[in-house]
């Protein structure tokens, strides 16, 4: 079965990965701009694994947003997402919205399957999350160890709060007349080294906290040691190196384009999170 929230009074969006760190937020975003959510999630009986439940999720809705639960550019993406897309169409749900990766090649091939399919498509490429430092592995390094140890080196970056990139999804999603066919990429307002990144943390929390970059190929060896099956890490290993590379280092004016204002700012994300003391040390 399917679960739906508020907004129930306009066009029905299904939101993959609802539970998520982009889904939740493109969730609320949806039903705050007043569409119908249909959130699909393992919780609600939508598995990406197993293509017998997209039907139930799918039939009836107006559009969708794709996110992959791997990589967007890991094996076997590119087929699953086509082949959702495909029966989404046949379905008739053709507005299709893919969260994709700025400067990912290996993300390519799981656009392409989109536009492929027949769909109404737009493709949201995103630039690393500010949120990332807030949710996910990386968090227990800063909270817990008080050190990140990442492949980034020296090289900037325009992290993007997510809920930029949620409120840029769901104007996508309400208006396919305006951003059907279009590739949409959105950034942060500066940039920032990962090194400057965890600085403005530092200073935000009181506390001492140290970033120390390694080569890609090391950062792969240690993922192996935390249990990280050895595909997946090589996988990581080669994204890392080709992302980190200073291909992304410049601000895009996506958020400014589409929503008609500045992006939120990167000391503003540490300032919220700080408070709430994401940070704190258990």
């Amino acid at each position: 079965m399917t679960g739906n929230v508020r907004g129930t009074a306009g066009p029905t969006v299904v939101v993959t990965g609802a539970s998520g760190r982009t889904g939740s937020r493109v969730a609320r975003a949806a039903a705050a701009a007043g569409l119908g959510v249909r959130a699909a999630s393992r919780a609600t009986g939508f598995d990406w694994a197993d293509p017998a439940t997209w039907a139930d999720t799918l039939r009836g809705a107006d559009a969708a947003y794709l996110v992959h639960p791997a990589d967007v550019g890991a094996p076997g993406t590119a087929e699953t997402v086509g082949e959702l897309a495909r029966r989404a169409v046949g379905l008739g749900v053709r507005r299709l919205v893919l969260l994709s990766a700025r400067g990912e090649d290996q993300a390519l091939p799981t656009e392409e399957a989109l536009r492929a399919s027949g769909a109404d498509w737009t493709v949201v490429r995103s630039a690393w999350f500010a949120q990332n430092f807030s949710e996910g592995p990386l968090v227990a390094e800063l909270r817990e160890r008080g050190k990140l140890v990442f492949p980034a080196g020296e090289v900037p970056e325009p992290f993007v709060d997510l809920r930029d990139v949620a409120d840029v999804v769901v104007a996508a999603l309400a208006d396919a007349e305006r951003y059907a066919g279009r590739v949409l990429t959105v950034t942060g307002p500066r940039l920032l080294t990962f090194g400057e990144a965890v600085g403005e943390i530092a200073a935000a929390t009181g506390r001492r906290l140290t970033y120390r970059s390694v080569p890609a190929e090391d950062y792969g060896e240690a993922l192996r040691g935390f249990g990280v099956p050895p595909e997946e890490a090589a996988f990581l290993t080669e994204v890392f190196a080709g992302l980190l590379d200073g291909r992304n280092a410049h601000v895009e004016n996506g958020v400014r384009e589409i929503l008609g204002r500045e992006p939120r700012d990167f000391t503003a994300f540490v300032q919220e999170e700080a408070s709430a003391g994401t940070w704190k040390p258990a």
